[in-house]
């Protein structure tokens, strides 16, 4: 049957709580086989990017729905993301787009920070400067190069979230002498996400013998004990890797609450006497390889100049290999059993790295891993406070994914995201159903999603000046507790209603007005959205926000608004939020500047970006 309709303008629907299981059941939402639609003029404007047809009625277009879905689940899932990204979740569904990042190949920053470090070298180089003799590898502002290029346009958006949630629970910090190691830096991170659907108890390993977190946590070159000349095993790794990385302080029940003694007390974890166990097994790590000379300008090596090619126990991290993991030395590793947690003992017979790997195993199978490491990945993804229920759901994925096996990231990942607390309407309305967005996230977001002109398709960023004035960058933290602690309660509302609020650590009367200043310099100062400190040697290096596509459409404000709202706030502005954008753009017009398109998206970015809206994830 054909039906006709007499339609004067097509009226887009905007459904907030898309859900696909019955979105194909009403007319309007894409059942459109055998109906034609005649209407007496389809809509179209300059300002707008689709025509308004009247087909738009029933064949779906006309609903936003799942294009916040979409948006949504990205700020969740994604450091930053574009359209491109929006529409393969449309495209694919929210389980299958998870699905498919899964298995989506790696993208290395270390590779790239070689990449970067080869080009400043040659630029160098081709421009008759001498190369100093100590600038044999790359330091931090090389890692922040390479790493801020390959998030403009990876395509494995899922993995470097995880790795940026896996970054601030096994911290390293470029605050130490770490950041002259860019490339240990790169190598970290890429550790990081090469586990991010891998085994935690692999992870863990891993972290535990990378150069980078053995000099970061002095448990590289760790002797054995010498009570003789007063030396002692080195307590440090050993405590927070039980602290911060696996369990926690208290027992936990299986849903992230504490358990209760007879007394009503809490119970800890382990104590003094378990740290210094677990510090002998910590014994006799250190480095497995010398750095590799870098090749540079018209055959040129420049190779570290200071000590033996030699590795030994004990050897500086200076001239060493920082992207290969530690090696055990067994003359330094701590002789005779080791008592671990649950009455686990490590025979006194046994090589060290076996013993290494026992005590990872005790670790990673302790009943408090589960909730520990479920619930703070949930506060990095999607919420500051998870019910117990959500904890408890996602840790039974970590404990077994289906099919007997624990600590599947994938699984764990995964369960994390599709969980009702995730996506259901229900919990979306609710105000603690909600978490204040990283700012390094807000910036992410912002740079990969807008249009940028690049010079020599280089998007490099030394990010320094966002640092300094907001107080987070990638591995930058002030110490191996992160930013914030995961139980953080700011003075207010918050703690009033026994809620935590992480990122309100760094969310104070300096971050908050510099924050404000950085995105005033991404959009109207020349929307210099990314800088680099190589301009002696490169004609251009910064990268521009481009506002064309965003100026032909903001002639209609409604328009360029809801663009906006889709891309940034995925259909949550306010309706006191968009009246206020939209009143301060309407008095830019033709009647006060010539240039009042550029100025209303100049404007119009600028309120977004640091709206209340944009900053708070629901």
């Amino acid at each position: 049957m054909t039906h006709r309709y007499q339609l004067l303008v097509a009226s887009f629907l905007i459904l907030l709580c898309f859900s696909p299981s019955w979105s194909q059941n009403f007319i309007g939402a894409g059942n459109n086989n055998g109906i034609t639609i005649t209407t007496s003029n389809d809509q179209s404007n300059a300002n707008w990017p689709k025509q308004a047809r009247g087909m738009n009625t029933v064949n779906g277009e006309g609903l936003d729905g799942a294009t916040m879905e979409a948006s949504r689940l990205l700020s969740q899932a994604a450091i930053g993301y574009d359209w491109p990204a929006i529409n393969d979740v449309k495209a694919m569904g929210i389980e299958a787009w998870i699905d498919d990042q899964i298995q989506k190949p790696q993208t290395y920053i270390l590779p790239s920070i070689r990449n970067v470090y080869t080009t400043i070298l040659n630029a160098t180089y081709a421009a008759g400067e001498q190369v100093h003799i100590d600038e044999f590898r790359p330091r931090w502002n090389d890692f922040n190069y390479a790493w801020w290029n390959e998030m403009m346009d990876n395509e494995d958006l899922l993995r470097h979230r995880v790795a940026f949630a896996f970054s601030q629970i096994f911290v390293i910090s470029r605050k130490s002498d770490l950041s002259n190691f860019g490339d240990g830096l790169a190598s970290y991170y890429d550790m990081l996400a090469e586990h991010a659907f891998g085994n935690f108890e692999e992870l863990l390993l891993d972290v535990t013998l990378h150069p980078t977190m053995g000099r970061y946590l002095s448990h590289l070159n760790n002797p054995k004990a010498d009570p003789a000349n007063n030396i002692h095993p080195d307590e440090n790794f050993a405590r927070e890797i039980m602290q911060l990385f696996s369990i926690g302080l208290y027992e936990l029940n299986l849903d992230g609450t504490r358990k209760l003694d007879a007394n009503g007390d809490f119970i800890p974890t382990y104590g003094q006497e378990d740290i210094r166990e677990f510090a002998k097994v910590f014994t006799g790590l250190s480095v497995a390889d010398t750095v590799q000379c870098h090749p540079y300008g018209n055959g040129q090596l420049l190779c570290q100049p200071y000590g033996p090619n030699n590795i030994h126990f004990g050897k500086d991290l200076w001239t060493a290999d920082v992207t290969k993991s530690m090696i055990m030395y067994e003359e330094q590793h701590e002789p005779g059993p080791k008592h671990l947690l649950k009455g686990v003992t490590i025979p006194g017979t046994q090589k060290g790295m076996v013993d290494i790997k026992m005590a990872i195993n005790n670790l990673a199978n302790h009943p408090n891993t589960a909730p520990f490491i479920s619930y703070r990945l949930i506060q990095r993804l999607v919420k500051s406070n998870p019910t117990p229920a959500y904890v408890e759901r996602v840790s039974k994925v970590f404990n077994n994914n289906g099919n007997g096996e624990k600590g599947d990231m994938a699984a764990v990942i995964k369960a994390i995201l599709m969980d009702a607390e995730a996506r259901a309407c229900s919990f979306q309305l609710a105000d603690e159903n909600s978490r204040l967005k990283e700012p390094l996230i807000k910036y992410l977001h912002f740079a990969r999603a807008v249009d940028k002109l690049t010079p020599g398709n280089r998007n490099w960023n030394v990010n320094y000046n966002f640092s300094t004035q907001v107080q987070q960058d990638l591995m930058d933290s002030p110490s191996v507790f992160n930013f914030y602690l995961p139980d953080h309660m700011p003075n207010g509302a918050l703690t009033d209603n026994n809620l935590v609020g992480p990122e309100f650590n760094i969310h104070n009367t300096l971050t908050a007005p510099g924050y404000i200043n950085e995105t005033n310099r991404w959009v109207w100062d020349w929307g210099s959205i990314m800088q680099t400190w190589e301009g002696a040697f490169f004609p251009e290096t910064e990268v521009i926000f481009d506002i064309n596509n965003y100026q032909t459409m903001v002639g209609d404000l409604e328009t360029f608004i809801n663009e906006l709202d889709r891309v940034f706030t995925h259909g949550t502005l306010s309706d006191a939020t968009r009246a206020n954008i939209k009143n301060t753009l309407a008095q830019l017009n033709s009647n006060t500047t010539g240039s009042y398109l550029e100025y209303r998206v100049r404007m119009g970015v600028y309120l977004m970006l640091i709206s209340p809206d944009y900053a708070v994830m629901r």
